[in-house]
């Protein structure tokens, strides 16, 4: 079955920097379209990035210019590069994967058919 599992979160301060990965297993990496979204406690889910099987990618405009999408398919693996962290950037990450959502759109990675457990990411002022 499709399983992800996140790393890389942690607690950091103001303009830090970390790097979310995502190790994908149970099925053609490939084929499916892979993203990240975020919840903070008493928020809404919030999409932050996706990457299309063709390598199209998007990103919520809060992010744009600090955070990258990445992958590498021949490792099942999925990253986020998150630069010039801010407080606001402070929730869990999920790593998300589906089959059927094509074009790389930010906004549908809550909705996703499979998501990981998440990792915490902290940053303080």
């Amino acid at each position: 079955q499709v399983q992800l599992v996140e790393s890389g979160g942690g607690s950091v301060q103001s303009g830090g920097s970390l790097r979310l990965s995502c190790a994908a297993s149970g099925y053609t990496y490939s084929t499916y379209s892979m993203g990240w979204f975020r919840q903070a406690p008493g928020k809404e889910r919030e999409g932050v990035a996706a990457i299309d099987r063709d390598g199209t990618t998007s990103y919520v405009d809060s992010v744009k210019g600090r955070f990258t999408i990445s992958q590498d398919n021949a490792k099942n693996t999925l990253y986020l590069q998150m630069n010039s962290l801010k407080p606001e950037d402070t929730a869990m990450y999920y790593c998300a994967a589906d089959r059927y959502y094509s074009g790389g759109y930010y906004q549908f990675t809550p909705l996703f058919g499979y998501r990981g457990q998440g990792t915490q990411v902290t940053v303080s002022s």
